[in-house]
């Protein structure tokens, strides 16, 4: 199923999603039909300005969501908090679908809306996401930091055009967890709950952009889709091969940019430089083998390309606070 749309003020999600499926929404909700799958999708709103989704549901069918860029420029940010067990796909342009999370099954995706997306959630998993839409003067009121980066200004200046990627780490999918759960049937306590679910949204918006204050002051340059699409495509490469270290060159040649471009395009995009983001991946790969697949600490240094295991346990412990072996026997 595809669902194509193009976000612009006073867009409104549920409304031409029930149209396209040809089911009523009540009370804000749309419940999924049982020739689809099962689920519901919900809108809360906290003043027109922002602007809440929450996505709960199993289908049946794959489900493309393709977001065209706003025909005019507005100021609307989109941040798309996603956690689930399956893989998912998202691509920036009308390029192949680049599988985004692989193992990490969780992030955050934060854009504005010139930027053309598709994401495809595949059947049969459990999707649950919340997408939130904001105004950046909405969004500078609900902040109200006082010297902000420029990664901070440029989400909350009016003209700028960009997308951000972040981790969802533990507290923030527990976040997540207790919004998409929230018993917003009853209507003897529908005010009080929309008023929790505004709350614990803020909550996870701190989080984030707590993440977001950390990033380095750089100059901030505007992405289009394409740049966007590049991005995807040169994150998956680094993480297609996480024994070999990533070339330059090599992926400036891919991307079509120069290396200068690259490295600033995506420190910007994803918070840190390209090797550093390896290293980090590659730890986390790490963790993966040994809890899930129980790999050996000599197993997992060897498939990720180390042939000095001492080296793979400085840097694990490094990024984890505890040496790999440690970590294997405290699971």
């Amino acid at each position: 199923m595809i669902f194509e749309f193009t976000a612009a003020p006073g867009f409104d999600f549920i409304t031409l999603f029930s149209k396209q499926i040809n089911v009523p929404v009540r009370d804000n909700v749309l419940q999924i039909p049982a020739s689809l799958g099962e689920g519901y999708v919900r809108k809360v709103g906290f003043g027109d300005d922002f602007k809440l989704t929450i996505h709960r549901y199993i289908l049946k069918e794959d489900l493309i969501l393709k977001r065209n860029p706003a025909v005019k420029a507005n100021n609307v940010r989109t941040i798309f908090f996603y956690n689930n067990k399956e893989d998912l796909e998202v691509k920036c342009n009308n390029e192949e679908n680049i599988q985004f999370f692989q193992k990490n099954d969780s992030s955050i995706i934060l854009s504005t809306n010139d930027l053309r997306t598709e994401i495809r959630f595949p059947a049969g998993s459990n999707i649950q996401y919340v997408v939130v839409g904001i105004t950046a003067s909405r969004l500078h009121s609900v902040l109200s930091i006082e010297k902000p980066n420029t990664t901070i200004q440029t989400i909350t200046a009016e003209d700028a055009s960009f997308l951000f990627f972040e981790n969802l780490d533990p507290e923030m999918q527990l976040l997540l967890k207790n919004i998409v759960s929230v018993d917003m049937n009853n209507s003897m306590n529908n005010s009080m709950n929309n008023f929790y679910v505004q709350i614990k949204v803020q909550e996870l918006m701190y989080l984030l952009f707590s993440k977001l204050s950390l990033r380095e002051n750089t100059t901030f340059k505007n992405i289009n889709s394409n740049d966007a699409q590049k991005l995807l495509i040169i994150r998956n490469e680094i993480l297609n091969d996480l024994s070999t270290p990533p070339v330059l060159s090599e992926l400036a040649i891919i991307a079509s940019m120069s290396e200068t471009k690259l490295k600033q395009l995506f420190k910007q995009t994803f918070g840190d430089t390209i090797y550093n983001y390896y290293q980090k991946a590659r730890m986390e790969e790490a963790a993966f083998l040994l809890k899930q697949a129980k790999h050996s600490v000599s197993e997992v240094g060897y498939e990720l390309g180390f042939s000095n295991l001492s080296h793979f346990s400085r840097l694990f412990e490094k990024q984890y606070g505890i040496t790999p072996k440690k970590f294997s026997y405290t699971i």
